[in-house]
């Protein structure tokens, strides 16, 4: 079982500090946002450089942890065009040092119609959609001539909202430098919650060829409304999800997200006591 962690969930004065958490916590990857983990350094855009990606990769490489994801997550179809193209440009960017880094996939979600990112109908529509497939062929474009996967998350908030929609997008762009980074309870919504396992399955059976991550993170209803908490403190039926992770997907990256001290060991544990039982 291979459980790692969004690096800037945990907290850290130093990229040394960082590694050494991580490593003393035994887990054996990130997911890393540049700009979230080190804010204390100069990641702008433009910044970037096979020395910078180099000196963070080596860091990690030396306790054996894997950066299975470069985390850059952008607005990609942001309303205003100027902003656009800054956020496809940075990821552009990530797209180019990736390999620097010792990391083959850099991610995101697909935006929203509006500036914030929050849920709304309008993201729906047939125009959005195309704007996402539009942006994603660009950034896969140029993920095919550096070797990198651009790994697109599927959520609620977002264009690209369902299983459904997200095969539509992949056969759309037709790279197989695109993949999917499977969050389970970006899937839901106060509406659908009970009926997890079917959304989950739908996700396997149109996705699971091309799902490289899974994202692990938990829900409980709070005020009609699904909020997010700790690996194990909620709702979300992991002996399904790692059911089909165990049987199908031998050692993939299962990044916790949203997962902060003081509950990092618990649900570490969780996770692997739910995954020897599936």
């Amino acid at each position: 079982m291979n459980i790692g962690i969004r690096a800037h969930d945990i907290d850290n004065q130093s990229l040394e500090e960082l590694v050494t958490k991580i490593s003393d916590k035994g887990l054996t990857s990130i997911q890393l946002a540049l700009n979230k983990s080190f804010p204390y350094m100069n990641t702008a855009p433009g910044s970037l450089s096979p020395g910078f990606a180099h000196q963070i990769g080596r860091a990690f490489r030396e306790q054996d942890i894997q950066i299975a994801v470069l985390g850059c997550y952008i607005n990609m179809i942001h309303p205003d065009q100027t902003e656009r193209r800054k956020a496809l440009e940075r990821f552009k960017e990530h797209i180019r040092f990736a390999r620097d880094f010792g990391c083959g996939i850099v991610g995101t979600e697909t935006g929203n119609v509006n500036a914030e990112i929050a849920y709304t109908v309008e993201n729906f529509k047939e125009k959005p959609f195309l704007e996402v497939v539009e942006s994603v062929r660009e950034l896969v474009a140029e993920a095919e001539k550096f070797g990198v996967i651009v790994g697109v998350e599927a959520g609620v908030n977002h264009p690209i909202y369902s299983s459904k929609v997200m095969k539509r997008l992949l056969d759309s762009v037709d790279s197989n430098n695109l993949q999917v980074i499977f969050d389970p309870v970006n899937l839901l919504t106060i509406d659908t919650y009970q009926n997890q396992e079917k959304i989950f399955q739908e996700a396997f059976d149109l996705l699971g060829d091309r799902i490289v991550i899974l994202h692990a993170k938990d829900f409980i209803v709070e005020d009609n409304k699904l909020k997010t908490v700790a690996v194990g403190k909620g709702l979300l039926n992991y002996d399904f999800v790692l059911n089909y992770i165990k049987k199908k997907k031998p050692f993939m990256n299962i990044l916790m997200e949203s997962t902060r001290e003081p509950f990092i060991d618990g649900s570490i544990k969780f996770l692997k006591k739910s995954f020897q039982e599936a």
